[in-house]
């Protein structure tokens, strides 16, 4: 079957029904991991790894035995869905946005908190909307466009594997006293399995924005973030809406000073909106990318 047609179906799916609300296997597989670590954590990344591999190849490698099965476009159109998180994360974002437009601090702080990892005790109204555009910018890549390229270039078995790590990372991928170690082998197979995905996303996100403020902020900031990946997806993200993003955060009841990313004004609720705008102009520019893509391939391959 068509892989564009795959991709559309599994994006109606998740647009129509969103986010399944009981038994998520994202969910079952983040459960999972917590009962692994507590048997196999130790302060080592061999352990780390080891506990990794346990997770992964036997799940990844269920799904390559499904690429057999008669049916199974109908099973990749499943797991692509279960996959992705479009409709889900511009649930969360709008759910933020209609608290601070409705003047409600407090509730917004409690939103934002479920999209972020950093602590939103004191987040004032412009730092909510940055918090939240900073994830929906970071999370278009994690949830949507790498696990999108990851269908394109292995089908199903590399969605779901990209998937399973990106979880394992969010996870474990922490440089803290604990997971400085067991959470290596997590955080660096995150990096390596998102570096062409995040610059494509950052080129989309340029090109369907302000493009040259884009490209510039990504030239000049893309590089200074604590995430290879994230910075460049951010960078170009925050300089195609014209806003800054980056700055004083806390982290655990620590006060971390990041970078500004982006150039502009701070953002606002608005500003929310704006970015989701940009997820979906990336998305429809993807689609046709990939259709063009395929049909191309099947030109060449039949000339």
């Amino acid at each position: 079957m068509s892989i564009t047609l795959i991709v559309s179906a599994a994006l109606l799916l998740d647009a129509w029904l969103g986010e399944t609300r009981r038994f998520h296997p994202l969910v079952g597989f983040g459960n999972l991991t917590k009962t692994v670590e507590q048997w196999f954590y130790a302060d080592s990344a061999i352990c780390g790894l080891l506990s990794v591999l346990l997770l992964l190849i036997p799940l990844t490698t269920l799904v390559v035995f499904t690429q057999w099965l008669p049916w199974h476009w109908a099973l990749d159109i499943l797991l692509l869905y279960l996959a992705i998180g479009w409709r889900s994360l511009g649930i969360h974002a709008k759910m933020v946005q209609s608290a601070l437009l409705a003047g409600n601090l407090r509730e917004a702080r409690h939103q934002v908190s479920r999209l972020v990892s950093r602590d939103t005790a004191q987040l004032d109204h412009n730092s909510v909307a940055k918090a939240t555009i900073e994830s929906v910018l970071e999370n278009g890549n994690d949830a949507i466009f790498a696990t999108l390229f990851w269908f394109v270039i292995a089908g199903a078995p590399g969605a779901v594997a990209y998937r399973l790590v990106n979880t394992l990372d969010a996870m474990w991928g922490y440089r803290n006293d604990r997971y400085r170690h067991f959470g290596w082998a997590a955080a660096r197979l995150d990096d390596v399995l998102n570096y062409l995905p995040a610059r494509l996303t950052a080129l989309s996100y340029a090109i369907t924005g302000q493009m040259q403020t884009a490209l510039n902020c990504w030239k000049t900031q893309g590089n200074i973030w604590k995430s290879p990946n994230a910075g460049p997806v951010m960078a170009a993200g925050a300089g195609s809406l014209g806003i800054t993003l980056g700055g004083v955060a806390w982290y655990h009841g620590k006060l971390e000073q990041r970078p500004i990313l982006g150039q502009g004004q701070a953002p606002n609720a608005g500003d929310i909106d704006r970015a989701l705008g940009l997820i979906r102009r990336t998305l429809l520019l993807w689609l046709v990318v990939i259709c063009a893509g395929e049909w191309y391939a099947k030109f060449i391959l039949f000339a």
